[in-house]
C-alpha cells in the first residue's frame, strides 16, 4: 500500500477511534457507517481503516497502561480524546501480530496526524510517548 494511502487509512481509523472514545460506548455499526460516508476513500481504505480501529481499540488498556507507566504525569483520562486516540493507534500498529508498522515509521505517523489533528502541544507530547513506548516494545522482543 503507498504512503499516502496509507496515511488516509490512518486518518479514517483514527476519526473511527475519536467517535469510539467521545462516545464512550462500543458503538461500531455508527462508526462505520460514519466511516462508510468518508469522502474521498474508496472502499479499501474504509475496510481497512475500520480494521485499524478496531485492532487499536482491542488493545487499548494494553497501549493506556504503558502511557500512564511511561508519562505517569498525564494519565490517560487527563489527555485529549485526540491524543489518547493517536497513541492507541499508533501503539495498535507497532504491536500488530499480523501486520506490525516498524516503530519508526508508526511514530511518524503518529505525529503527523497530531499536527493535523492535535494541540500545537500534541507532537512533541506524542513523539516522547510513542518513542519510550517504542524503547520498551525493542527492549521486551530481545
Amino acid at each position: 500500500m503507498s504512503g499516502g494511502r496509507r496515511h488516509n487509512t490512518r486518518r479514517l481509523a483514527l476519526q473511527a477511534l475519536y467517535q469510539v472514545d467521545a462516545r464512550g460506548e462500543d458503538d461500531w455499526d455508527a462508526v462505520e457507517a460514519s466511516v462508510n460516508d468518508a469522502p474521498g476513500a474508496d472502499e479499501t481504505v474504509r475496510a481497512e481503516a475500520i480494521a485499524m480501529a478496531r485492532h487499536a481499540w482491542s488493545v487499548r488498556e494494553r497501549a493506556d497502561a504503558m502511557v500512564c507507566e511511561l508519562a505517569p504525569e498525564w494519565p490517560t483520562h487527563r489527555q485529549p480524546v485526540v491524543d489518547r486516540s493517536i497513541l492507541r493507534l499508533a501503539v495498535g500498529e507497532m504491536t500488530s501480530p499480523f501486520d506490525a508498522t516498524p516503530a519508526a515509521v508508526a511514530i511518524n505517523e503518529a505525529v503527523e496526524l497530531a499536527k493535523e489533528f492535535g494541540t500545537d502541544k500534541s507532537p512533541a507530547f506524542i513523539n516522547g510517548v510513542l518513542d519510550k513506548i517504542a524503547k520498551r516494545l525493542e527492549a521486551d522482543t530481545e
